[in-house]
C-alpha cells in the first residue's frame, strides 16, 4: 500500500534535523531505515544501521527517493 499524497512522504525527525546542519551530515549515523534519502544529503557519506553495526554508504543522486535501508544489507552476502 502506498502512502496518501496529501500526507506527504515520511521523514524521520532525525532526518529533518540533518537538513539544517549540512556540515555534519558526513559523520552521521542513520538508525531509521524507513526514511527516504533526501536531496540535501547528496555527495555525503553516512552510516546506516543494519541491525548489528553501521554500514558506510555514499549518497549519490541515483539513491535520492529510495529508503535508506535498501543500501545497508542486513544479511551476509
Amino acid at each position: 500500500p502506498r502512502r496518501s499524497i496529501w500526507k506527504g512522504s515520511f521523514v524521520d525527525a532525525f532526518s529533518s534535523k540533518m537538513r539544517s546542519k549540512r556540515e555534519n551530515i558526513s559523520s552521521r549515523k542513520i538508525r531509521s531505515r524507513r526514511s527516504p534519502i533526501l536531496p540535501e544529503s547528496v555527495d555525503c557519506f553516512v552510516q546506516i544501521y543494519n541491525g548489528k553495526t553501521p554500514a558506510r554508504c555514499k549518497i549519490t543522486e541515483g539513491k535520492v527517493g529510495h529508503k535508506s535501508g535498501e543500501f545497508a544489507y542486513t544479511r551476509k552476502r
